[in-house]
């Protein structure tokens, strides 16, 4: 590891180069580390790069799938939750169905057991891509919502499939009984679990004497624990952190302070994009590996299972998401759904074309264990590695480099929230404004004659100017100030809950804003 270590020194600093260029020729991240790791993978003298899946599943998975978490809304999951859990689980299992037919019909010694492991490996969508995308175009708020609230959900639906379809190949049987029972089992355990710890960290942040580093530093340990824990007693890990998370997301305000908030959120941005960025070099890197892994096939061949399969994923998603529109129109007429007007023809087709694969899809398929219980090869372990990578190559290549032309050229409106983001915040912040001098006025009415700061403070609201920067703001006006910005956080969360339609993102910016100013008075 010692003698590799300037190696991987080196990597981060092309990392940090490729991402910054991908910022500037506008291309999604991803795209470039895979093929960067692509090409370097193949000059002399590069150290042999062997993944760990464990690497992946623990090391990788945890914290990116919890900082997901804390990022995604709630609100906009519950009020689009029937199409989030159908992208998540049904054409999720969907796409693994296709696979598995396709591969046991086309690909010689595929079993549907062998095609089903491939489905559940290659069916989930990657996160982290479409998001890198999306940071580059303007996306309606429903549709940025969906995708966010899928990617939650997918991995854990693709792992279920993928845990099952081993035992069949394991053992060659299929006990439907049993499997009913372990499904139920790896998602209620997985998402009692994560509620649990996630509550019991929750009350240790609140009640233990911690300061902003020590914040830091549980939440880093929170989604490992979390994901361990559920892992230990054979649920759903995913699960587990993606609920633990979204609970403490939810309720940071209750047992987090300012100061650990926005230290916080510069911790796991950085966090996260190293953790990314290596992902996806490494996926590159590791072709040369698999590549020498295929002797019961040729190459060529290889590439062309490989295409084959992207096409069916491809073509899968799309009709899924056309598929869902379909039914629910029908279901409008039948249960209460988010909105029922129809969203025509272009919004299912962009959900569609966002199914670039990636990290999951890659550790899942190092995953398989080289041999049987029996002693007997994993049959087809290299072909199943080899069409996994092209699969990851091909949908970033192809559906990332395109996406952000069909998202401009489509030109989507967002039909469900017509009002613009901006307009809709600056709208906020004059209610609140209205709300805090209100409450100025009245709680601290008898303070008005004596103190000239407040006075000052009020005339500042009164011009929606809200904040304060007079340096000679003394004691007194201090703890008036953090009452205000106290009840205005309550304020919001009720906002937040009582309009449905109201953009989380919205509130969300505002409550940093009130986290800064907070910030401020321990400076003046």
């Amino acid at each position: 590891m010692l003698e590799n270590f300037p190696f991987y020194l080196g990597l981060l600093i092309v990392i940090l180069l490729l991402i910054m260029l991908a910022n500037k020729i506008k291309v999604a991240y991803p795209v470039l580390l895979v093929l960067a790791g692509l090409v370097i993978s193949f000059v002399p003298g590069v150290p042999v790069i062997n993944i760990d899946p464990e690497l992946i599943f623990f090391i990788f998975l945890p914290p990116l799938l919890y900082e997901a978490a804390w990022t995604v809304s709630w609100k906009e999951m519950w009020r689009w939750r029937r199409i989030i859990t159908s992208f998540a689980f049904v054409v999720v299992f969907l796409s693994a169905l296709s696979v598995a037919l396709v591969a046991n019909y086309f690909i010689p010694g595929f079993s549907m057991a062998l095609g089903f492991v491939l489905g559940g490996i290659v069916s989930p969508p990657d996160a982290v891509s479409a998001g890198a995308i999306l940071k580059f175009v303007k996306v309606p708020k429903t549709l940025s919502s969906i995708l966010e609230g899928e990617s939650l959900l997918n991995d854990a639906s693709s792992l279920i499939i993928f845990r099952f379809a081993m035992i069949a190949v394991a053992t060659e049987q299929f006990i439907f009984s049993k499997a009913a029972t372990t499904f139920s089992w790896m998602i209620i355990g997985g998402v009692s679990i994560g509620l649990f710890i996630g509550w019991l960290f929750m009350k240790a942040h609140k009640y233990l004497p911690t300061d902003a580093n020590s914040d830091i530093v549980l939440s880093l340990l929170t989604p490992y624990i979390i994901y361990l824990a559920a892992e230990e007693v054979h649920c759903s890990g995913v699960l587990a952190v993606v609920s633990g998370g979204l609970l403490l997301s939810n309720n940071r305000h209750r047992f987090l302070n300012s100061k650990s908030r926005l230290r916080g959120v510069n911790v796991w941005e950085s966090f996260c994009f190293i953790l990314n960025g290596f992902v996806f070099m490494l996926i590159g890197l590791d072709l040369p590996q698999i590549t020498n892994g295929l002797e019961e096939v040729s190459l060529p061949s290889a590439i062309g299972y490989g295409v084959l399969i992207t096409l069916v994923l491809i073509v899968s998603r799309i009709l899924s998401s056309y598929g869902a529109v379909v039914v629910t129109l029908i279901a409008r007429n039948f249960i209460t759904v988010a909105d029922t007007r129809n969203p025509g023809m272009k919004v299912p087709f962009i959900l569609g074309w966002t199914g670039m694969r990636g990290v999951v899809s890659l550790a899942a398929a190092l995953s398989i264990p080289v041999y049987l219980n029996n002693g007997n090869g994993f049959p087809q372990r290299n072909l199943i590695l080899f069409i996994t990578f092209v699969v990851i190559l091909l949908t970033l290549l192809i559906q990332g480099l395109t996406l952000p032309y069909f998202i401009k050229k489509i030109k989507l409106t967002d039909i469900y929230d017509p009002t613009p983001r901006d307009e809709a915040y600056n709208q906020l912040r004059q209610e609140l404004a209205q709300y805090a001098l209100h409450y100025l006025k009245t709680n601290y009415n008898d303070q008005l004659d004596s103190n000239t700061p407040l006075k000052y403070l009020i005339k500042r609201w009164e011009q929606h100017s809200n904040g304060i920067d007079d340096e000679s703001i003394g004691t007194d006006l201090k703890v008036i100030y953090l009452d205000l910005l106290h009840k205005q956080r309550e304020w919001l969360v009720n906002k937040n809950k009582e309009d449905q339609t109201l953009d989380e993102s919205i509130i969300r910016r505002q409550m940093h804003y009130l986290d800064i100013e907070e910030e401020k008075l321990r400076y003046i």
